[in-house]
């Protein structure tokens, strides 16, 4: 039996879409058998769409025409069985007989089962690791194929790297992150497994991400305030390496306290990436604001939150009146703890690094330079500071990040408890980081929708209660 894997791209209830991705493969494909991702509402992303009634039928719709199409081949949607016009029924125990082979399909591994072809059809979003992890634990001890999709289902992003291995647990077949794919499985020729580095994973399925949102949306290009800081440097980069440069607009809007250095690196990365900036001084703003509202300088934190503001506003004025996707720069590590101003820099639509810890940023904003500056090497070696007042510096209110990422992994993605945390950092630090975390969550309930990279995103995986007492 010829076997051709289709690592299909998908759209949330675009059943059109969807039905032209299956049709165009149908016609083209001449093997026996044709396995597809999961097409259903409940593994693209429906959420709450599988309660909709019109959704339902013109779900029933696709399965139907799909059905009708498929002739004398044996077409597997995701884990159903299509032929000769109908659906398939498994026999009791799940298992298909075609052409006296038995077949299993499951959403899930079982390491258990006896048969001449495993099929596992379970669409996976992107979490760091997780890729060659996941590869590395299925141990078949048969012909094994697992598809998964390509697609954005908000937050959650289907990688595909769809791969098969043969019964003596050799890789045969691996198909790439975030593209679509087709190819005839051969179990008699093994190859060599091909995992792209971790950042490259990162900007593939970043990239990835925001082409999906604006085809989705409607979006033909993005806005971003460029500050001088490397999460703004690398969201830039990333945009165009997503959608190409004439299609990205950065924003500088220097106030009394920016630096020189900062506005000479942003216009050195825009020249770098050879997008349009606009300069936008946010002085002027802020003095009418204080003599007309306040009345009165006082250098405290609303006064901060005004400069942020203040940026949050020409940066939605652009996004609204030019019809530009606004890109909020916000990192995981910022956050947790709350550094950010709502209605400010956390203004967007979508962030692209909401899942990055600092750390990660800096990882990934140097592979990028890998080949040659992109990123100036200025922004990258510089301190971090929102430069909200004069001299101040990130970690004056906040550990140092590598101490910092490290806690808040330990604490939201490996579950562990203060204790045991407390045995590698300080106990008063780790307890005020935990704090800052629960007491920020009010703010990232209010956040835009961002890139999920983790089995633990704010995004996605973490739920936290706003209102509580025990921190």
């Amino acid at each position: 039996m010829k076997i051709t894997v289709v690592q299909s791209r998908f759209k949330t209830a675009d059943f059109a879409f969807n039905l032209k991705q299956v049709f165009e493969n149908l016609e083209k494909i001449q093997t026996e058998i044709i396995v597809f991702p999961q097409y259903d509402l409940t593994n693209c992303g429906g959420k709450d769409l599988i309660l909709d009634e019109r959704a339902g039928k013109r779900e029933g719709d696709f399965f139907e025409k799909i059905a009708a199409r498929v002739g004398e081949k044996y077409v597997f949607i995701g884990d159903l069985l299509y032929h000769s016009g109908e659906f398939v029924e498994p026999d009791e125990f799940g298992m298909y007989d075609i052409k006296g082979k038995k077949v299993y399909v499951s959403d899930k591994f079982e390491d258990d089962i006896e048969c001449d072809l495993y099929i596992l059809a379970h669409n996976r979003y992107y979490a760091i690791n997780s890729v060659e992890e996941f590869m590395d634990s299925i141990q078949p001890h048969c012909n094994f194929i697992y598809v998964n999709g390509v697609g954005m289902a908000d937050e959650s992003i289907y990688y595909g790297a769809s791969f098969a291995k043969n019964a003596d647990g050799k890789l045969v077949y691996q198909a790439p992150l975030c593209e679509e794919s087709i190819e005839i499985i051969d179990f008699a020729k093994p190859v060599t497994p091909n995992n792209a580095p971790i950042e490259q994973q990162i900007i593939d399925v970043i990239t990835f991400a925001l082409r999906e949102y604006c085809e989705n949306t409607g979006f033909k290009k993005v806005v971003l305030g460029l500050s001088g800081g490397i999460d703004s440097a690398l969201t830039a980069a990333l945009a165009v390496e997503a959608i190409g440069k004439k299609n990205v607009l950065g924003i500088l809007m220097p106030s009394m306290y920016s630096s020189q250095g900062s506005i000479d690196d942003s216009l050195a990365l825009a020249k770098n990436l050879g997008i349009k900036t606009i300069t936008h001084p946010i002085t002027p703003l802020f003095d009418e604001f204080i003599s007309d509202i306040a009345k009165v300088r006082k250098n405290d934190l609303a006064e901060e939150n005004l400069q942020a503001r203040l940026r949050g506003l020409i940066l939605m004025f652009y996004s609204n009146r030019e019809n530009y996707l606004l890109l909020s720069t916000g990192n995981k590590s910022e956050a947790a703890m709350g550094y950010g101003t709502l209605y400010g820099d956390l203004c967007g639509g979508l962030n692209l690094i909401c899942d990055l810890t600092k750390t990660n940023v800096y990882m990934v904003a140097n592979y990028i330079n890998r080949n040659g500056i992109i990123i100036p090497q200025e922004i990258i070696d510089k301190a971090p500071s929102a430069e909200l007042h004069p001299g101040q510096k990130d970690q004056d209110t906040l550990p140092e990040y590598a101490v910092l990422d490290d806690i808040i992994e330990m604490y939201l993605e490996q579950n562990l408890q203060i204790d045991d945390i407390a045995k590698k950092y300080n106990r008063d630090l780790v307890k005020e980081t935990v704090r800052r975390i629960y007491r920020a969550q009010f703010k990232r309930k209010q956040s835009c929708l961002g890139v999920r990279l983790t089995e633990k995103s704010f995004t996605k995986g973490i739920n936290l209660p706003v209102v509580q007492k025990l921190y």
